[in-house]
């Protein structure tokens, strides 16, 4: 997503409150970071995150798996793998802190300042701030970095960034980006989460082409060797710009981040027990329940630990592509997430590790539950014609099973919704009456490890007469499969932050439904949800965007796009006992780059 960058600034409430009728852009601060709603933690003054140590010491490795491979190491385009961890290798305007719902603070940027209405930002970049070859950022790299990406980057970049109306270069070091809507608080801690490029590097080079040339950039670390496919590793740069800044000062301490490459996430456990790499955040319910049981764990060598959290958990579950005739149907679309024993799965497959998820912000304030609010229904209300009646009067329910793998009340509502919806059962085979086609369809996947979840699911919708397949596929054609929508159903997890904003067009918008590479892989095209989409945009107050999440949450669950899986609120940690790290853990957000090598590693490091 982006890079997988998510940055914040902060200081003041953007809810400003001006006397008069109209402010000059004299007479606006400039502040040393924004909060989307509410005040800054942190001060101007401030030294560091409180989440870091930031006496920590630098030096050593650190070395993590990663399953596939790449043949890219330009991450800002659509084409082709790009290898883990690119972003370790540039700067953002402003940086995130983990501990406030969304605040940005300065990293390039020394300094911002907001329009009266939001309607443009201004950022005034640190003199200080270098390209690792030695050049200073300026403003004109980063005009060139948003033009760049809006014209030859990722698809996700055009919808991230379609408020910005136009970016004006003021001097060497200030820049302004002007908005095409007023009244966005949002837009201008969007544009300070903008990676930017050196123009003098790219402007003699084609971006929109896979390249394996280690690219430039400003950051904490330089690509230093890799072997495409198999390894990359990063080399911190010890004469790294923005080391002491307040947003760096106690993290990126290792001297080396290393990526190994493994076919799958099983192939690299047991490497990872075999001292191969060094950490590793464990996905699967069923290693983390019995594939950690090994002497190193007994002995102290190697740690084992669950960290809770307070991220929202989002949306993972069998998406349904809805441009496919057999899926276009809502009524058809709830009869087979009818049919998905999570009880069953939970107990038998997870361990009991999860809960099922009944939201797509769940685990925050910005989930809805029970019926709809007075302030959603004011939203919801003038579309009661194309909304299903029962969101007005039942609240979204997901059918729970006693966990014996028999689910016949489910089963017989999902058949008579299925007949409802014109498909009849002939020997034994689900056929649409219409057209006499069978009920076919293929779940892709690129992890064998997720086959044993799918096929229990299969099984039920084998009782309906669907005959469903799994096709387990490398990663390259899976992406390329899953951004070109090429599939009847896939497995994907929607993450969301405590300030849903401009990225729910990427993911629910009918602007991006057909857009290659759009995260729209539904196909949702609803102006029910571009309007609720709209309106969290805009919302004023934090109390208004929770009620306008909790409006869109309920239109897209009773919309029945995905069979809603399961969600768990910790980090699950097994690592290798070489590393220290901050007593502080950050609510919304684990900073593993703020660890350190306590000791030499007691097993393997090659």
């Amino acid at each position: 997503m982006l890079l997988r960058l998510v940055c914040v600034f902060a200081c003041i409430s953007l809810n400003l409150v001006w006397a008069g009728s109209v402010v000059s852009d004299a007479e606006l601060p400039w502040r040393h970071g924004l909060a989307k709603y509410g005040d800054l933690k942190y001060s101007a003054d401030f030294q560091h995150f409180d989440y870091v140590n930031p006496e920590a010491p630098k030096g050593g490795q650190i070395k993590q798996a990663a399953v596939g491979t790449f043949d890219n190491l330009n991450g800002f385009i659509l084409k082709g793998v790009a290898a883990d961890e690119l972003a370790l290798m540039y700067d953002t305007l402003m940086a995130a802190s983990l501990d406030e719902a969304f605040s940005q603070y300065g990293l390039l940027a020394e300094a911002v300042q907001v329009g009266e209405k939001s309607q443009w930002v201004r950022y005034r970049l640190r003199p200080e701030a270098r390209f690792h070859d030695g050049k200073p950022v300026t403003a004109e790299d980063v005009k060139f970095t948003f033009e760049t990406l809006m014209e030859d980057g990722h698809p996700g970049f055009k919808a991230y960034y379609n408020d910005v109306d136009s970016v004006v270069v003021e001097s060497l070091r200030v820049v302004r980006f002007d908005f095409a809507v007023e009244g966005n608080a949002e837009l201008p801690l969007i544009v300070g989460q903008l990676t930017v490029l050196p123009k003098h590097y790219w402007q003699d080079k084609t971006f929109n082409k896979t390249t394996l040339e280690a690219p430039l950039g400003s950051g904490p670390y330089k690509i230093s060797a890799f072997e495409q496919g198999k390894w990359i590793a990063y080399e911190r740069d010890k004469n790294y710009w923005g080391r002491d800044l307040p947003v760096n000062r106690g993290r990126y301490n290792f001297d080396q981040v290393r990526f190994d490459y493994y076919k799958d996430g099983r192939v690299a456990l047991e490497a990872l027990k075999a001292g191969q790499f060094d950490y590793r955040a464990e996905n699967n319910s069923k290693q983390w329940a019995t594939g950690y049981d090994f002497p190193a764990v007994e002995e102290g060598r190697f740690i084992k630990e669950m960290l809770p959290h307070s991220q929202p958990t989002g949306m993972q579950g069998f998406v349904f592509n809805t441009r496919r005739d057999k899926f276009s149907d809502p009524t058809v679309r709830w009869a087979l997430a009818q049919v998905f024993d999570f009880e069953w799965t939970n107990k038998t497959l997870f361990y009991g590790q999860y809960s099922r998820t009944t939201s797509y912000f769940s685990n925050s304030e910005l989930a809805s539950s029970g019926l709809p609010s007075e302030g959603e229904l004011a939203l919801l209300e003038p579309y009661r014609e194309q909304l299903p009646q029962e969101l007005f009067t039942q609240p979204y329910h997901i059918p729970t099973s006693d966990g014996s793998g028999y689910m016949r009340e489910s089963l017989r509502a999902a058949a008579k919704a299925l007949k409802k919806a014109g498909w009849v059962v002939e020997q034994g085979k689900l056929i649409d009456g219409k057209t006499g086609k069978p009920f076919q369809f293929e779940v892709l996947l690129y992890s064998p490890a997720f086959e044993r979840i799918v096929l229990p699911y299969l099984s039920n919708l084998k009782r309906l007469g669907i005959d469903a397949k799994v096709r387990t596929v490398d990663v390259a054609q899976y992406q390329q499969r899953f951004q070109s929508f090429d599939f009847d159903m896939i497995v994907w997890s929607w993450g969301q932050s405590l300030s849903p904003g401009n990225e729910q067009l990427n993911m629910w918008g009918s602007e991006f439904a057909d857009q290659t590479g759009s995260r729209n892989f539904a196909g949702i095209k609803s102006p029910v949800v571009d309007d609720l989409i709209e309106k969290l945009i805009m919302a004023p107050t934090r109390e208004e965007l929770i009620t306008a999440t909790r409006a869109l949450d309920r239109v897209l669950l009773w919309g029945n796009y995905v069979v809603p899986h399961w969600h768990i609120r910790s980090h699950r940690l097994g690592y290798w006992n070489k590393f220290g790290r901050p007593e502080i853990i950050p609510p919304y957000g684990l900073d593993l780059y703020a660890w350190w090598v306590k000791q030499q590693p007691s097993h393997s490091d090659k």
